[in-house]
């Protein structure tokens, strides 16, 4: 029977950690290490010599032992007869012994997504609905990603059920500028029109406008959001927007658009664009400001400030009795939908019936813009002006 040698620096007898067959073949010569369970070093000569005496019962060590372990000693390896394998593996008994190597517990991940960041709350929501006093909304979220849409309903301002603030706001980027703007934009307009009067209503909303902006580009936080909004007060309708989102109101059954989006391709905002040292091109049917961004106007959007403004556009008319109801859409809507259609849709729900259903305008709105083929967030309110006539 062949035998083998235990001499210093081989890999069969080095001292190492136990490995399960799994991780090494019968084959191998050398065990496999994980991680740092496992390091091992090569016994040293103090340790062969000790680990080599005999004890008081061992017999002496024939001359063939002895030149063995002088070989071992100088680190030479060697090989030898069956003979010398069997008087050395009976010589050295310590040197062939290996230590048990600690349990290694290795972590098994669980099956499951638990452990995946989420976004906030009101980012991965899919839809949300809500009916208030004399308003209804829907946003639900597109396919494109998280939420990005947010509005704003605030009912009863200082006290008087005839004045309310709406706002519907897009987000680009990232859903921070249309949150921003959603919990800010009615409070900064409504301050404004308090110190300047009803004399100056359009100059104040445009400061509310530009107050939020200012505040938000303070806050070192990246994406934009298009915004549109209504005043009511002592009877006035005040819509304004700075982007895309749109308002159109019912007049009788007929659409009446109250707004203008601002898009790069409008010749008054090319030249604005242009007059500052922006450019504007088209790529794949889109016109876009510096190659971009497909709005001109905005809360936010740091990067491209110095071209995309916070200055909206207002539009101010009296409530009278043929206004029937005010809508106001992200352009998850106006993408795919025109404005007649969209009144025309609404109307049978929440006009000259006993039970309005306004909230179920809304979703079909919305079940109509995803059946085109829109894959926006999509968000639509539904006010209804009759509450508010003076």
């Amino acid at each position: 029977m062949i035998g083998a040698v235990a001499v210093a620096n081989s890999p069969v007898f080095t001292q190492s950690p136990r490995v399960s067959g799994i991780f090494c073949k019968s084959t191998c010569s050398s065990p496999v290490s994980l991680g740092r369970h496992g390091q091992s070093s090569p016994p040293t000569p103090s340790d062969l010599r000790s680990s080599s005496s005999p004890s008081s019962s061992a017999s002496p060590l024939t001359p063939l032992a002895i030149c063995l372990q002088r070989q071992v000693k100088d680190g030479l390896a060697c090989t030898s007869s069956p003979l010398s394998a069997t008087t050395s593996l009976s010589a050295s008994p310590a040197l062939l012994k290996r230590k048990r190597p600690p349990r290694i517990n290795i972590p098994i991940a669980p099956l499951s997504f638990s452990a995946v960041e989420t976004p906030a709350a009101g980012d991965r929501l899919n839809e949300v609905e809500f009916e208030g006093e004399g308003y209804s909304v829907y946003c639900k979220r597109g396919k494109r990603g998280t939420m990005e849409d947010r509005y704003s309903a605030n009912v009863n301002l200082q006290g008087d059920s005839k004045q309310a603030f709406f706002g519907i706001f897009d987000g680009h980027g990232g859903a921070e500028a249309a949150e921003f703007a959603a919990k800010n934009l009615d409070r900064n307009i409504i301050n404004e029109v308090t110190r300047r009067g009803e004399q100056e209503v359009e100059e104040a909303v445009k400061d509310g406008y530009l107050t939020t902006d200012t505040k938000f580009m303070k806050e070192n936080v990246r994406g934009g959001a298009c915004c549109v909004t209504a005043l009511i007060r002592q009877g006035e309708l005040i819509v304004s927007n700075a982007g895309d989102c749109r308002a159109v109101m019912s007049r009788g059954g007929v659409a009446e658009a109250l707004t203008v989006d601002h898009r790069p391709s409008r010749k008054d905002e090319r030249d604005r664009i242009e007059t500052n040292g922006g450019y504007v091109d088209c790529y794949h049917g889109v016109w876009r400001l510096q190659g971009s961004l497909a709005v001109s106007r905005g809360i936010g959007d740091r990067h491209l400030k110095q071209w995309v403004v916070a200055e909206p556009e207002t539009k101010i008319l009296s409530i009278t009795s043929d206004c029937e109801f005010l809508i106001l859409a992200s352009d998850g809507l106006w993408d795919k939908v025109g404005t007649q259609e969209a009144v025309n849709i609404i109307r049978p729900l929440c006009t000259n019936v006993s039970h309005l259903e306004p909230l179920s305008a809304c979703k079909r709105l919305t079940d109509l813009s995803i059946t085109r083929g829109s894959t926006d967030d999509i968000s639509i309110m539904v006010i209804r002006l009759a509450q508010f006539l003076p």
